[in-house]
């Protein structure tokens, strides 16, 4: 059997012609010399290198179609009937409503959260609302790398970044509805860190933490994007990225003339950082005035995991989020979305190694997110269980950009009188439709019936998985998830109690 998805798709809307495939290539078992191409062979066939990306980006979110082998699916959640740990052994408070789900980050700056949950790095689709429903929840999340290139207002003088205006925007979805929880982080790629996006967005536009990015879950090296012109290499170029061929390599200029010159691509560095150069940049910016720090990992190889979770020991980072193959939003090389890195669940246990030895050198740990396909609250339980309180929160960035666009588009339609035809049942306006919201005048009062239905959804959304969480910690009989540990997971297959280290199959 393989466990990897054929040569169809819907990153490039690609389909087999024949329902008989061979089964280790994917290709149709007849491949017939009248065929228009359907498949991803005959796509790149016609559109060559542009291929090796999704064609389905832009308004759409994209992740992994390969099916693991092993993923938290292969565990079942344990149940018990007897007592209640983290509150009183009684009726009354022995209750859902009693499970404690808040979290806190930072090592000098501490951080709150209502739930272990963050957003990941976005800056794309409706991340007004992606960003408004976090705050509204009382958790953490990400601006995206490159948000400088949201800015049509950006300034650059002399190679560097002196004006990005738009960050205060993009800060002000989240800090409009802020109510002591959570923070809105500023995500920094390589190009951003060079070209001083940290500092004129601490010193100018008052943002407080910024996250390093190494690397995350399907992306495991920066994308290339094929320009369309030398008019739009040279306007790249001239933003600080790297241009292949170089727009102003006289070869290449006499080459264009005569229309012979290669696509142009726009490409964003590897990160090459090191302890040595984060320790100084890092405490740089903190004399600036940056408050918190989080580093953004994906799932390579168990040596680079470990020297990234020392470093951010050592330089003290507050939160540390590891993101795992499965997962996936943006523009990705299709093949490294399916076939690249550590399954979130395999990563998580490398990452809980780490930690332990971590701890036995009395060494700093910070925050821990895993993330990577994650957008139920019973992964979530299965996360943190098989974390043993070392994984401090999940990420959910599919899911929740998901609740934005479908709550957005939802209100929409109700504002104009087309209510969904599935959601008829429960009423015709919004305050029926939308359930939590009596929740969220809890918090900000009436005004809250006028809160954008975008943020609503993301936030009824994660109101469900807290909810749902709670179900499941107070069904093991802990009312607080600092209690969760593995034996609150049942292994369903032979994998999966190696992963729990054979303790399941002790009678």
């Amino acid at each position: 059997m393989t466990y990897s998805p054929g040569i169809a798709s819907a990153f490039n809307k690609t389909k087999n012609r024949s329902k008989h495939l061979s089964p280790q290539s994917g290709m149709c078992s007849v491949c017939t010399d009248d065929c228009v191409g359907t498949c991803e062979i005959g796509l790149a066939a016609t559109l060559g290198a542009k291929t090796v990306y999704p064609t389905t980006t832009g308004t759409n979110q994209v992740g992994s179609e390969k099916d693991y082998p092993i993923d938290y699916s292969h565990f079942n959640i344990n149940g018990r009937v007897f007592g209640a740990v983290g509150t009183g052994e009684t009726y009354e408070e022995a209750t859902i409503f009693n499970v404690k789900l808040e979290r806190i980050i930072g090592k000098e700056h501490p951080v709150k959260m209502t739930m272990p949950i963050l957003l990941p790095a976005l800056i794309k689709l409706n991340w007004e609302d992606y960003f408004a429903g976090a705050a509204m929840a009382g958790i953490c999340c990400v601006i995206g790398e490159d948000a400088r290139t949201k800015d049509p207002n950006l300034v650059m003088e002399d190679g560097k970044v002196k004006e990005f205006p738009a960050v205060e925007k993009m800060q002000d979805a989240f800090k409009k509805y802020y109510r002591g929880y959570g923070q809105i982080a500023l995500q920094c790629n390589v190009e951003d860190d060079m070209i001083g996006v940290p500092e004129v967005a601490i010193q100018k536009h008052g943002v407080e933490a910024i996250e390093f990015k190494f690397g995350q879950s399907a992306k495991g090296t920066q994308p290339a994007n094929r320009l369309n012109s030398i008019e739009e290499a040279y306007q790249k170029k001239a933003q600080g990225y790297m241009v292949h061929p170089d727009p102003d390599d006289p070869k290449v200029i006499k080459a264009y003339e005569k229309g012979v010159c290669p696509n142009f691509y726009k490409y964003s560095r590897l990160p090459l950082w090191d302890e040595t150069y984060l320790n100084k940049r890092i405490n740089e910016l903190r004399k600036l005035g940056l408050k918190n720090v989080y580093f953004k990992m994906a799932c390579y190889d168990d040596r680079d995991v470990e020297r990234v979770l020392r470093m951010a020991s050592d330089i003290g980072v507050d939160m540390v989020t590891f993101d795992g193959a499965g997962g996936g939003s943006g523009y990705s090389p299709n093949k490294m979305m399916n076939e690249w890195g550590q399954p979130t669940i395999i990563l998580e246990k490398t990452v809980c190694n780490v930690v332990k030895l971590l701890k036995d050198e009395n060494k700093w740990i910070p925050g821990i997110t895993m993330t990577g396909g994650i957008v139920s609250e019973d992964q979530v339980f299965k996360v943190l269980a098989y974390g043993n309180n070392d994984i401090t929160t999940v990420g959910i960035c599919r899911g929740a950009m998901a609740a934005a666009m479908t709550g957005k588009t939802v209100g929409e339609m109700v504002a104009n009188g087309n209510v969904p035809a599935h959601l008829k049942e429960y009423g015709n306006t919004v305050e029926e439709i939308y359930g939590d919201l009596a929740d969220l005048r809890s918090y900000y009062g009436k005004k809250a019936n006028n809160f954008p239905t975008g943020a609503i959804g993301v936030f009824s959304y994660l109101n469900k998985i807290a909810f749902g969480l709670r179900h499941f910690a107070a069904l093991n009989r802990k009312f607080d998830i600092n209690y969760l540990d593995r034996s609150d997971l049942i292994p369903l297959t032979r994998e999966a109690n190696i992963l729990l280290d054979g303790k399941w199959l002790k009678y």
